[in-house]
């Protein structure tokens, strides 16, 4: 197996954004308060993160501040996939050069590659990458799988460590693992399915419900990790209606909204993105006061 990049939960971490651009500040004290916490590793400029509107500028300075926050507390792993390629390769380098200790590279998006197109576009930002690279599987946005056979074929590569596994499907994930469990690591990337894919030698998951909860989340991995099966699955089942009201609209909508309720940030984001409804909004809000989040 190859070095793992980090064991337990990474952060898929939001961006604070105001109307003049990125608040830096929050960016920082959400930063240091996760650390503090005892996250295990950060993801910036993902999904959560809101990547696909920031500005070129905006995507290389958010890294860049990351890094320099985190400071080497924890493992900062940089978004740096595109539906373009040259674009990829470009945020890849850097990611690289700013000192990240990963990248998470998604499938690309709306143009829809075939399998073979998925192996020369990751072995392209693979050959590229001079940190570990983590291929990132979310169909539902993306609207393309990558298919078990398609991991084993790019499991080889030294830079390709890691799976983040988003696909929702249980018998490809055991496909896939029954290939490349002994060179690639796997993550749950939905936070409803975090002991279940650890069950199947997942080491951790890149989550969203831990902007809230970074440590009850680590808990869940800890309890895991040392055995605990039963009370992991427990805090599974406690955060499972939180976890569904994060979902209620399309991340980050939601978390964005929680966060802000908690005094992170502001309540904002870029269209054709939009403040949650008020409905969904207040289930959420009920959702957090239910698992002990007070003032919201």
């Amino acid at each position: 197996m190859k070095n793992t990049v980090f064991k337990g939960v990474a952060t898929a971490l939001i961006t604070p954004l105001t109307e003049n651009g990125i608040d830096y500040e929050a960016f920082g004290k959400l930063i240091d308060w996760q650390i503090e916490e005892g996250i295990n590793a950060l993801v910036v400029c993902g999904t959560t993160g809101e990547a696909s509107t920031l500005t070129d500028d905006e995507h290389r300075a958010a890294i860049s501040f990351a890094v320099e926050r985190a400071a080497g507390r924890v493992p900062i792993i940089a978004g740096t996939g595109s539906n373009d390629t040259a674009y990829a390769l470009e945020l890849t380098r850097h990611a690289c050069e700013a000192g990240a200790d990963a990248i998470l590279v998604t499938t690309p998006y709306y143009n829809k590659a075939t399998q073979k197109g998925l192996i020369r576009m990751y072995t392209a930002i693979a050959d590229e990458s001079t940190v570990p690279v983590i291929l990132y599987n979310v169909p539902s946005r993306t609207g393309v799988n990558i298919e078990p056979k398609t991991y084993a074929a790019l499991a080889d590569h030294p830079n390709i460590v890691a799976i983040k596994e988003a696909n929702g499907n249980i018998s490809k994930i055991v496909e896939t693992m029954s290939l490349v469990h002994d060179k690639l690591d796997l993550y749950s990337g939905n936070d409803d399915q975090i002991v279940p894919l650890m069950s199947l030698g997942g080491c951790g998951v890149i989550s969203v419900i831990s902007n809230l909860l970074p440590k009850e989340t680590v808990e869940l991995c800890n309890r895991f990790f040392a055995g605990d099966i039963a009370g992991a699955a427990e805090l599974q089942y406690k955060y499972h209606y939180l976890i569904d009201a994060l979902f209620s609209e399309v991340n980050p909508i939601p978390v964005k909204a929680a966060m802000a309720a908690m005094g992170f940030c502001e309540d904002y984001l870029r269209l054709p993105l939009t403040p949650m409804e008020e409905n969904t909004k207040a289930v959420l809000l009920d959702a957090m006061r239910n698992v002990g989040i007070a003032n919201v």
